[in-house]
This record gives C-alpha cells, sequence and structure tokens, in this order.
C-alpha cells in the first residue's frame, strides 16, 4: 500500500481515496475530541465527512458518506471545551 495517500474507510464500508479531496469544512484543534471533524470533496464529487468518538490522540476516528447538500450546510454540534 502507498502510504503517501489518504485512505479513509467509511461506516459503510467503502474505502474513499482523500489524498487529493479538499477540505471544506473543519475543526481540528488539539487536543482532540467530539468537537473535531473534517468535511471533504474528493475530485470526483464525493462528500465525506469525518468525526472524532471522544479519542484525544486521533483527530478523526470514523468516515461517512454524506450528500453535498449536507455537506455545504454541515453545522458541528460539538465545541472544544478546555
Amino acid at each position: 500500500m502507498d502510504k503517501s495517500k489518504y485512505i479513509a474507510r467509511t461506516t459503510g464500508g467503502r474505502e474513499v481515496e482523500l489524498t487529493q479531496a479538499t477540505i471544506i469544512k473543519s475543526n481540528n484543534l488539539y487536543p482532540f475530541g467530539r468537537h473535531n471533524y473534517a468535511i471533504y470533496e474528493t475530485p470526483d464529487g464525493t462528500f465525506v465527512k469525518g468525526m472524532n468518538n471522544g479519542e484525544r490522540e486521533i483527530m478523526l476516528t470514523s468516515y461517512e458518506l454524506i450528500e453535498e447538500s449536507e455537506a455545504r450546510n454541515y453545522n458541528h454540534p460539538y465545541y472544544r471545551e478546555d
């Protein structure tokens, strides 16, 4: 496997390459937690939402495919609490 590629496995089991994807929205503040997310658009027009389930040392822990309208209008429900 090419280690320079960013491949995410979605909750549905599909692998999506995010290497050349554009980040539409994100919050990557450390320490990581539920406040972290990223919305990606791949070159072929696939939209992926990456989320964190509360993991402190990994920014994104799960990925799911979403529709373009959800991606463009996404409002994340969690905020970083210090």
